[in-house]
């Protein structure tokens, strides 16, 4: 199977998570595809190919070295974005792509062109793979399995190709911050990983933002619009004042590169009771928690201001900046570097705006630095995958582990 039908197949699968789901994973969906992916392992030669009860899936391709060589793994995640419609999905292929805009949807008016969306011109010539314009594609991340998977099957059809053992694993729930919250070291017994999560082939990623979330429960005072004059509190009003009074520079349609941002990505309530849903995120830690106290600084404030506690603000955890961690086994970035340039692959380090599974695997031991899909505009209709960039990664991923058995 080449590289193009394994994805496609792939995102046949519906496999959405839910950021208000209690199940594990959050979506039963999920597991159609994980179980779909143990049985091409075994197919494959993977014979511990195997589903745990939390929906991840792990396998291990044999050493055929004598152990020469550290053990290595690489990660990828099944599920995809909650933002926009993931099932139904209908691709198109262009062939040896010329530059030009390409119609996703006649009828809606969507169409991919280069002067809105610049990366366009990074990948003239090569094979893409877009959506009709009504659905994301899930190149996010299942080009990543995918190129996980080609990168298997030549192993396992090449027995020439020496290599110590290699740990595989794909995740649930990445997309809603739950991807690695029941992940066994002990089943993946690998000395680092990478995991396959980004865009650009060219880019390698070892710096991700500090996350946390923020809910801001409103309370108002509901009375009969005929007679509030004076004691109704409405607190939708409420919640426009206390978004008003975060910094407006600080917007995700604001921010790039290692700058942060609040982001409200969700508001729904009423004249007595609103709720809103944030997302803050920093590469700084110390300017994060500033952000945090922001937060809670404002909710003071507006309960001073209204004589009542009406704010509540909740705040938790998602992950931390992996960069202190890796920067401890920067050979793992530099191999992973040398093995890019070695396939004719111009890497650069770029920070990550936003976060991997690589995060928390690195502070729970295993360092997981992250390396591209060839996919582009993630978590929309806009979404498009090279199958060129795809193949040439598969390569790189060969490249690694073949000079890894030098260390």
């Amino acid at each position: 199977m080449n590289i193009q039908e394994r994805f496609l197949k792939y995102v046949s699968f519906d496999t959405q998570s839910d950021p208000k789901s209690s199940l594990t994973p959050s979506t039963l969906k999920q597991l159609e595809l994980a179980r779909y992916l143990v049985d091409e392992m075994k197919g494959l030669g993977i014979d511990n190919a195997r589903l745990d009860e939390f929906g991840i899936v792990y396998g291990t391709i044999p050493s055929n070295n004598d152990h020469q060589g550290p053990v290595i793994g690489f990660i990828a995640h099944m599920d995809t974005s909650p933002d926009a419609a993931g099932n139904q999905i209908h691709t198109q292929l262009i062939q040896d792509y010329h530059g030009d805009t390409i119609i996703l949807n006649q009828e809606k008016g969507l169409s991919l062109d280069p002067h809105e969306f610049p990366d366009l011109l990074n990948v003239i010539h090569h094979d893409l793979i877009t959506t009709d314009g009504t659905t994301l594609l899930g190149a996010d991340d299942k080009a990543g399995v995918a190129i996980i998977m080609q990168m298997a099957e030549y192993l396992l059809s090449h027995p020439e190709f020496k290599h110590n053992d290699i740990q595989i694993a794909f995740t649930p729930d990445e997309e809603v911050g739950r991807g690695t919250e029941n992940f066994a070291l002990e089943q993946f017994p690998a000395e680092y990983a990478y995991t396959i999560d980004g865009g650009n082939i060219q880019e390698i990623e070892y710096e991700n933002f500090n996350a946390f979330s923020a809910v801001v429960e409103i309370t108002g005072k509901s009375i009969h619009p005929g007679s509030a004059k004076n004691a109704m509190i409405n607190s939708i009003h409420i919640a426009q004042e206390f978004d008003a009074m975060l910094p407006v520079h600080a917007r995700p349609e604001a921010t790039e590169g290692y700058e942060g941002f609040n982001h409200l990505h969700d508001i729904h309530g009423s004249c007595e009771r609103t709720v809103m849903e944030y997302i803050i995120r920093n590469h700084d830690l110390d300017l994060a928690k500033k952000q945090c106290q922001d937060f809670k600084n404002i909710a003071d404030f507006l309960n001073q201001k209204y004589g009542y506690t009406m704010v509540e603000v909740k705040i938790d955890q998602s992950y931390l900046n992996m960069k202190e961690h890796i920067l401890e086994h920067m050979y793992i970035v530099d191999n992973a570097i040398a093995a890019m340039k070695a396939c004719g692959v111009d890497a650069v380090s770029v920070p990550i705006r936003g976060g991997t599974d690589g995060a928390n695997l690195t502070y729970m031991g295993l360092p997981c630095p992250n390396l591209g899909t060839g996919g582009f505009n993630f978590h929309g209709p806009f979404e498009y995958v090279s199958l060129t960039m795809m193949n040439k990664q598969v390569e790189v991923l060969l490249k690694i582990i073949e000079m890894s058995l030098g260390e």
